[in-house]
């Protein structure tokens, strides 16, 4: 098995913003890792505050979206912005080794930052796959790239990882 792991982070049904301008980026991204050997991994977040109506736990809003090709099982839930605050995700990765990242998802400002923050903070190897992510405010997007470069992840399109491998 690889330590190599494509993660896929919140394409949810209540993503409602720009998910549609990557899904068929990220579902080259996932047949890319796949001839790679890597693991694909799905994180579902679910919003467990009382006041919000969105990504509340068994509802359509926090199925992952019917666009995304879904070719493994490894689907994880969290209830915080960090994947890594998910114990199932956490202990899988641990048992399997994985220990270098390719980030798709959303939100850039959200959970896809404070997921790629804390994986190099934890000494992972982090790579984002920049136009598989999206935000709910695309200004921030150059923004947010920067921000990953600087907290040390490697920032490249999927073409210049196709390219490179």
């Amino acid at each position: 098995m690889s330590n190599k792991a494509l993660v896929v982070i919140d394409i949810q049904n209540d993503i409602t913003k720009h998910y549609r301008d990557i899904v068929e980026n990220i579902n080259s991204a996932i047949d890319w890792a796949m001839k790679q050997g890597m693991t694909i991994i799905y994180i579902k977040h679910n919003n467990l505050s009382a006041g919000t109506r969105t990504f509340k736990p068994a509802t359509k809003g926090a199925e992952l979206v019917p666009e995304l090709k879904i070719v493994s099982d490894h689907i994880f839930v969290k209830t915080k912005a960090n994947a890594l605050t998910s114990g199932d995700f956490s202990e899988y990765i641990r048992k399997n080794g994985i220990n270098e990242f390719y980030i798709t998802g959303a939100d850039a400002t959200g959970c896809v930052k404070s997921t790629c923050f804390n994986m190099t903070k934890a000494g992972y190897t982090v790579h984002v796959i920049s136009d598989c992510v999206t935000s709910y405010d695309l200004k921030k997007m150059p923004e947010m790239l920067s921000y990953y470069a600087d907290k040390g992840c490697e920032v490249k399109t999927l073409a210049e990882y196709v390219e490179s491998n």
